[in-house]
């Protein structure tokens, strides 16, 4: 499957594939051919980066599941002002270009936190990514705790989709949004849940448990 956000890209890089090899065709032009080659590269690319696989959700209440594809790159106690408002667990996740940048939802749930902020765009992996860069948050309430997650920039990331809205009932790894390109997921939830991953694992999106709640 290929998501819906790469349907206006994709096409247009095929529109430009078109033009380019008629003109290399009627006029001989080397450049042109050479351009025509690049585009369908590019073409390519953007098929494979828009990629939207189907996967199995893991089955049970309390798991939260990875609302990314990446490999985790912190794991530490912080303290959370926006939503939980006291000391909590952060799981980032980086993500390369290489990987899917469907993001999907952690939890099944409501929706009673959503937010947007504009900002810079360091590089993803940065430790100031979480505070300065362009990003969503989105915060789900289940019947067995709460999850905080950040759809973050990176240094060649310039736009975030999200379609979650205030109230929206939820299920884990329903579609919730898509980062163009390399970016990052933050996730913070309560100190009790038990985290089920490590440093530099790598995790797939709507598919690998991140956490269980008590």
């Amino acid at each position: 499957m290929i998501a819906k956000e790469g349907y206006p890209i994709i096409g247009g890089t095929l529109l430009i594939v078109l033009a380019l090899a008629a003109g290399a065709y009627f006029t001989g032009s080397l450049t042109l051919e050479i351009l025509t080659g690049v585009f369908i590269a590019l073409t390519f690319f953007h098929l494979y980066f828009f990629r939207d696989p189907v996967r199995p959700v893991p089955e049970g209440e309390k798991l939260i599941i990875s609302p990314a594809d990446g490999h985790v790159v912190k794991i530490e106690e912080v303290d959370e002002p926006l939503y939980f408002k006291e000391k909590v667990r952060k799981v980032s996740i980086f993500l390369s270009v290489f990987d899917v940048h469907v993001n999907r939802m952690p939890i099944a749930g409501e929706v009673d936190f959503v937010d947007y902020r504009p900002g810079r765009f360091l590089a993803a992996f940065a430790d100031d990514a979480s505070d300065h860069n362009e990003q969503s948050v989105i915060g789900v309430r289940s019947d067995h705790g709460r999850v905080l997650f950040k759809q973050i920039a990176g240094l060649i990331a310039r736009r975030i989709i999200y379609y979650s809205r205030v109230g929206d009932r939820v299920k884990p790894g329903e579609r919730m949004g898509l980062i163009r390109y390399g970016s990052r997921i933050d996730m913070f939830f309560p100190l009790d849940v038990e985290v089920k991953v490590k440093l530099k694992q790598r995790v797939r999106c709507g598919a690998s448990v991140i956490g269980e709640f008590p």
